[in-house]
């Protein structure tokens, strides 16, 4: 005769303890193993953002795609943002050629600054930016002082802590060659208004200084517009303008 299987209590004990967890511990599980994840994942964001920050400071060019700019700890105040013949556009500290100098690159427009963006322009897509001839003058002055083929260039090479430099006489005299029919007077008051504009539109990185000059026996105090030697101009390094030298006044 076959009697029914029956378990022993302490069977049954032991079965039962290979799940001791109830419905509130495996939510409490799930918990845990969500926070560890975060916390590895947010260990790692911390990593990746050190050594980009490592990357760049050492000259790297990294694809703007991959970085959070404004999470980095680094000496500059800001980073340029800059196309390469590749389409794709990157972060770099100011002024740091690609170490692999792998293609060529171009400053995004967004990475220049104002009077950097305007000296792009044609000159009638200037006029239709902005109605201000001082502010289309200070776009030429700019483009004078870059480009070399535009021949008439008031800007001269300093030394020091002035990379260029232009006096306001001369800057009256190339107002009137740029701009028929302007009379002196007018040219005079055009001066401080572009000097003005050039200030505004580099975001000040430019400086005005006044010296004591003599002529004629005579002496007077002359106005000048600056690039001092250290000034952070996207795209440009303390000799990369075709105006710079090692000659000229301070």
């Amino acid at each position: 005769m076959n009697w029914p299987a029956t378990r022993s209590p302490r069977v049954n004990d032991q079965r039962e303890g290979l799940n001791p967890r109830g419905p509130r511990d495996n939510d409490r599980r799930t918990r845990s193993d969500h926070e560890a994840t975060r916390n590895r994942t947010g260990a790692n964001k911390t990593r990746i953002e050190e050594l980009q920050s490592r990357e760049l400071e050492k000259g790297a060019h990294l694809r703007e795609t991959n970085v959070d700019e404004h999470d980095l700890e680094l000496d500059t105040d800001y980073l340029e943002r800059l196309t390469k013949a590749d389409g794709q556009t990157y972060y770099r500290t100011p002024d740091a050629d690609d170490p692999l100098d792998r293609t060529d690159t171009t400053l995004a427009h967004g990475g220049l600054l104002p009077i950097q963006q305007l000296t792009r322009l044609d000159e009638d897509m200037r006029r239709s930016t902005t109605n201000s001839l001082p502010t289309r003058l200070a776009a030429k002055l700019w483009k004078a002082r870059t480009d070399s083929t535009v021949g008439d260039n008031p800007w001269k090479n300093g030394c020091k802590s002035v990379r260029e430099y232009v006096k306001a006489s001369d800057l009256k005299h190339w107002i009137r060659r740029q701009e028929e029919g302007i009379s002196e007077a007018y040219a005079k008051k055009l001066v401080s208004r572009t000097i003005d504009a050039v200030l505004e539109l580099s975001k000040h990185r430019l400086a005005v200084s006044k010296q004591t000059e003599r002529k004629n026996g005579l002496s007077y105090t002359e106005c000048r517009l600056l690039v001092p030697s250290d000034a952070a101009l996207p795209g440009e390094t303390a000799a990369s303008s075709e105006t710079a030298g090692v000659h000229g006044e301070s």
